[in-house]
């Protein structure tokens, strides 16, 4: 069977996730007929006005908060800017101090860097070796001047899930706001803003089986940050423009699915990963999993491969030769795949096998017969792979 007759594989579901049927079919009246601005007071503006206010209700009941706490934004990204930036832009920025970790999304340490050049005064975390910032390391960071504590939820490229209830708590309790990047883990991961100290919580459309181009960000109810986007008052005077109407209830169903059908997924996902990690450690005796083995999300495996991680692009691109879809690393990062990857190396992987990780990430979609399809080429493929370097570590898969 040639390439182009395999049939194809996606296990890139942490780059982005595959619409589902569902979603595509609750937005498509508002790429046609339902065409209104909901600003507008006439028949069409009411109409979309009407599905808005529905999936922002959709969104808040997925994280357990009020629907007017949650403010729409065309991404992730931008909702991670907008808490960040419309946090210090409350404070002189020599009187503000905020603590992230080092394996936070480009999103977030991109954005403290353009505050930094501002001078707003930015300590990164490191984590321990599995990958979790620990509350230890919070406490030492904070000072009097902190004004916000931003940690993500659960990480891109590793997929190591965080304390966040427990660093929340400590945030509030030096009188810290605390911001976490959900976009990894809303939709596959409990999380509740009525039982956790989070003040803004930023996730995104395409992760979650929804369309890429829209996102929101939770803002508690009495937290007060400054508009990044100004113009005609939408979204509360938080992020003027007109609405995304069509990706807005795009997500809001997709949150509601995933409010729904999370537990089964995760259930399901978990099993999936099970066998492969499993079976990759009986058949590739050189496999080591990166990350806390249990603390990580449903889905989601990021793999080295003892001696050969200088091939990582070389077994990419085999596994997308025999129709098989995966990634090397985070794939926001991807135009910078000869770099070591800066979480990777904040785990204390060193540059030369921090520049190698091949991250499987299973989605709602996938089934047993795929993984099986994975467990049966990825032995032959990093067999056929140069050693470059010798030491197995001490985790493997």
């Amino acid at each position: 069977m040639s390439p182009a007759q395999l049939p194809h594989i996606y296990f890139d579901n942490a780059a982005t996730t595959p619409l589902d049927p569902r979603v595509v079919a609750a937005m498509q009246p508002f790429l046609g007929g339902s065409f209104g601005n909901p600003s507008s007071l006439h028949w069409a503006g009411r109409q979309a006005r009407a599905a808005v206010d529905t999936a922002r209700a959709q969104v808040a009941e997925l994280l357990n908060a009020q629907a007017d706490e949650v403010v729409f934004t065309a991404s992730g990204t931008e909702a991670d800017n907008m808490a960040l930036i419309g946090v210090a832009e409350k404070f002189p920025a020599d009187e503000c101090h905020i603590v992230t970790s080092a394996i936070e999304h480009p999103a977030v340490l991109e954005s403290l860097h353009w505050l930094e050049r501002r001078g707003v005064q930015v300590t990164c975390v490191n984590p321990n070796a599995d990958g979790i910032v620990e509350p230890a390391s919070l406490l030492d960071a904070l000072r009097p001047t902190t004004r916000l504590v931003s940690i993500m939820a659960a990480n891109n490229v590793i997929g190591t899930v965080q304390p966040i209830a427990e660093l929340a708590r400590i945030s509030r309790a030096h009188g810290a706001l605390f911001h976490t990047d959900a976009v990894q883990a809303a939709g596959k991961i409990p999380l509740d803003v009525s039982r956790t100290p989070i003040d803004l919580l930023s996730l995104s459309g395409h992760k979650l089986y929804g369309p890429k181009g829209v996102g929101a960000l939770y803002v508690r109810k009495g937290v007060t940050i400054e508009a990044i986007i100004r113009g005609g008052g939408q979204e509360r005077g938080l992020r003027s423009a007109t609405e995304n109407v069509a990706g807005i209830v795009a997500l809001g169903c997709a949150s509601d699915l995933a409010r729904q059908e999370m537990a089964d997924d995760a259930s399901r996902l978990v099993q999936l990963r099970e066998r492969l990690l499993e079976e990759i450690g009986r058949r590739i005796p050189n496999a080591y999993l990166i990350g806390h083995r249990y603390r990580r999300l449903p889905g989601h495996i990021c793999l080295g491969f003892a001696g050969q991680e200088g091939e990582a692009i070389k077994l990419l691109l085999e596994l997308d030769e025999l129709g098989i879809a995966v990634s090397s690393g985070s794939a926001c990062s991807a135009q910078h795949g000869g770099e070591p990857s800066h979480v990777l190396m904040a785990l204390g992987i060193e540059p030369v096998r921090a520049r190698g990780s091949l991250r499987v990430t299973l989605g709602r979609f996938n089934t047993a017969a795929e993984v099986e399809r994975l467990l049966e080429v990825l032995p032959i493929a990093v067999a056929g792979l140069r050693r470059i370097s010798s030491g197995v570590p001490a985790s493997a898969a």
